[in-house]
């Protein structure tokens, strides 16, 4: 058992995934952030980067220390991808780490060469509490991954149908605010190109978290899982909506398909199905790590349709690895993340 307060880094957290984490951190009883590190940020005040969090007063961001990091109980990693792998093997093996990045996701090295480059670094627990015999997994272990925003709407939003499908034929089109693409300086973010317009981004299957959700729903399937994805920059800071449908491989029924989910989600504490009439918002789950989801049938393309609603810094990153962190040290899962969405 944990003291009242683990001692907790958070290294990278000038992004807009490490302020979340700040924010979390902030409010979990159980969690104080010792060390918060931004390499390219350090030395200024924390609250100069993340104006909301004023609660961390005059502290500023420090730079990178790993001895500082290896005094910590518990270890988030909020930087793109590639940084991580060079920290990891300066902590103790034996250190609790969520890595937010892509590093340790994928079980390909081939997918990580095509879909990012360089050299695979392993894999780790993935860190997806809601698939069948993750929760267990993820509490036994002492590193996880975290999984990407579109991978965790997407698999949350058709796994429970995937008995049901034809697996090799599923397509996705999402829609991602713009704290997704990270807080660098890009011509296409700003204000001007993205308000009152939507573009599709990494046309045609390039998007690098198609891997990732072919190898995750492969493994709770059990047989090859095939999609086709196309993500959508949308003109709003946070949230994604994605639209998942599927062919069916059986006849079964409008309230055959809703059974489905209602069974699946049961017993989880951030997924509701909405009740029918009712279709998910991105407002609705704003600060929250909530996941909306509607589904229907659509009997004229015999295909199922879901709608799914998540915030992505929220179960999209951070609200989903403080539930990570809960689990593996022994913490109720919902420990700090009581908050129902915002709203209009």
């Amino acid at each position: 058992m944990y003291p009242s307060a683990m001692k907790t880094a958070v290294i990278g957290a000038s992004g807009y995934t490490g302020g979340e984490l700040l924010r979390l951190i902030g409010m979990h009883p159980h969690l104080e952030a010792t060390y918060i590190s931004a390499h390219s940020n350090a030395g200024e005040l924390i609250s100069s980067i993340h104006p909301q969090l004023t609660g961390y007063g005059i502290q500023e961001f420090s730079s990178l220390d790993i001895e500082k990091a290896q005094e910590c109980d518990l270890v988030f990693l909020a930087m793109p991808h590639g940084e991580s792998a060079k920290i990891v093997p300066q902590l103790a093996p034996s250190q609790k780490v969520i890595d937010l990045g892509a590093d340790f996701r994928l079980s390909s090295s081939d997918s990580w060469v095509k879909y990012y480059g360089g050299s695979h670094a392993g894999t780790w627990t993935y860190g997806l509490p809601e698939l069948p015999n993750n929760r267990a997994a993820i509490a036994s272990s002492v590193k996880v991954a975290n999984p990407g925003c579109y991978a965790t709407a997407i698999s949350l939003g058709i796994y429970p149908a995937l008995n049901s499908i034809d697996s090799a034929d599923i397509v996705v089109v999402a829609s991602s605010g713009t704290t997704g693409a990270g807080r660098g300086a890009k011509v296409s973010l700003l204000g001007s190109e993205v308000m009152n317009s939507l573009s599709s981004y990494k046309f045609g299957g390039i998007h690098q978290h198609t891997p990732e959700i072919e190898e995750v729903l492969s493994r709770t399937a059990n047989k090859q899982v095939g999609i086709s994805f196309t993500p959508v920059l949308a003109p709003m800071p946070r949230g994604i909506l994605a639209t998942v449908t599927a062919r069916l491989a059986q006849n079964i029924s409008r309230q055959e398909v809703r059974d489905l989910y209602e069974v699946a989600y049961s017993t989880e504490r951030f997924l509701q199905l909405l009740p029918e009439g009712h279709m998910p918002r991105t407002g609705s789950v704003l600060g929250s790590n909530n996941v909306h989801v509607q589904v229907a049938l659509d009997e004229h393309s015999h295909r199922i349709v879901v709608s799914v609603a998540i915030d992505n810094l929220g179960k999209g990153a951070a609200g989903q690895a403080i539930q990570n962190a809960n689990l593996m040290c022994g913490f109720d899962e919902k420990t700090g993340l009581g908050m129902e969405g915002i709203g209009a």
